[in-house]
């Protein structure tokens, strides 16, 4: 491995691969992760890609980087279609869905939102349909978007070797979680899991083709979401993993069976804790995700695990503490990785 100087190009700092979350959280922390380049995985270690040289790591010169593709500017397609005044307002990002391109539109945008709406196509012409995001609405979390290109919803999505089949109108699929997804997916070998809010199989499927626990219940309240779900179970062949449970996890959750229950609900999540952790044997483990304000992060979601466990004469300790995303201005959704034993 080659030390790199001071100015040299294509930095990237060195980890283990069990210290690299720790050293991608550190090198975040201080401004200096270069978000221009991917985090690279090799056997033994992660090279994660930094602004300058850090004296506190290994450092190498990447002579192969892998860059982020830079998303286009939309400015440029619609110099003359809309007026000058409202360029400024265009929007700067939007994740794609299989084929369905999902975007915000600025309220003042409204009358251009078709002109938006072809331009994108325009640059990804493998997509057919373009939806104006809205926002989240209802006890079941749907998502709130109008169609305004295309006509086809439906969609295949398919990441980190897994199919998503969805319909991007009805049910919620975040692209900022794909990291913890990702995670999941690594966790619960010979386990008995229990998903608590299931959806379409955002966690329980990953952690089925990838790490191949005992049994998964996936139990989901939303019958659109429920379809999905047993749809995506099919299509990546894990029937003998992952049962679907239609129904309300309150009632549904069993007790004292599971080792690794999953909590991916946010906002409401907190009224299901008790459920979520009777459903853990002794020494199983919780993953409790929540929004919570920025400056309080972690220690209020935190508070709530151990209020919870002690409320049923358990004790909660703290594995992990996540930043899964920035949630909206001054919220940040976590999620807290937590052992829970049967008493004091």
């Amino acid at each position: 491995m080659s030390r790199a100087t001071p100015k040299s190009p294509n930095l990237a700092a060195i980890a283990r691969r069990e210290d690299a979350e720790a050293a991608l959280k550190r090198i975040t922390s201080i401004g200096l992760l270069d978000k221009s380049r991917k985090v690279i995985r090799r056997e033994d270690r992660v090279e994660i890609p930094v602004l300058r040289q850090l004296s506190e790591f290994d450092m190498v010169v990447q002579e192969s980087p892998s860059f982020y593709l830079k998303l286009p500017e939309l400015s440029a397609a619609l110099q003359d279609r809309i007026p000058e005044k409202c360029l400024s307002l265009l929007p700067r990002g939007w994740f794609i869905l299989g084929d369905v391109i999902i975007v915000k539109i600025h309220p003042l945008l409204r009358d251009y939102e078709s002109q938006i709406g072809h331009a994108l196509l325009q640059y990804y012409p493998r997509c057919s349909t373009v939806l104006a995001d809205e926002g989240i609405a209802g006890q079941m979390r749907q998502p709130v978007r109008r169609t305004i290109v295309g006509n086809r919803t439906r969609t295949r999505h398919r990441e980190n070797g897994v199919v998503f089949h969805l319909d991007a109108r009805e049910v919620m699929f975040s692209a900022g979680n794909l990291r913890e997804r990702t995670r999941m997916s690594r966790l619960g070998q010979g386990e008995m899991v229990v998903d608590m809010f299931a959806g379409i199989g955002y966690f329980s499927i990953p952690m089925a083709v990838h790490s191949r626990p005992k049994k998964v219940l996936a139990i989901e309240l939303n019958p659109n979401a429920y379809e999905f779900l047993c749809q995506n179970i099919r299509a990546n062949h894990v029937q003998d993993i992952v049962h679907p449970i239609l129904g309300d996890c309150a009632l549904e959750t069993p007790r004292a069976i599971a080792d690794r229950v999953l909590m991916g609900m946010i906002q409401v999540t907190d009224r299901y804790l008790e459920t979520g952790i009777s459903a853990l044997k002794p020494g199983g483990t919780l993953h409790y995700h929540q929004t919570i304000p920025s400056r309080q992060f972690p220690e209020a979601a935190v508070r709530e695990v151990k209020e919870a466990a002690e409320a049923l004469g358990r004790r909660a300790e703290i594995l992990k503490c996540l930043r899964v995303k920035k949630f909206s201005p001054g919220m940040v959704h976590a999620v807290i990785d937590a052992r829970i034993d049967s008493d004091f």
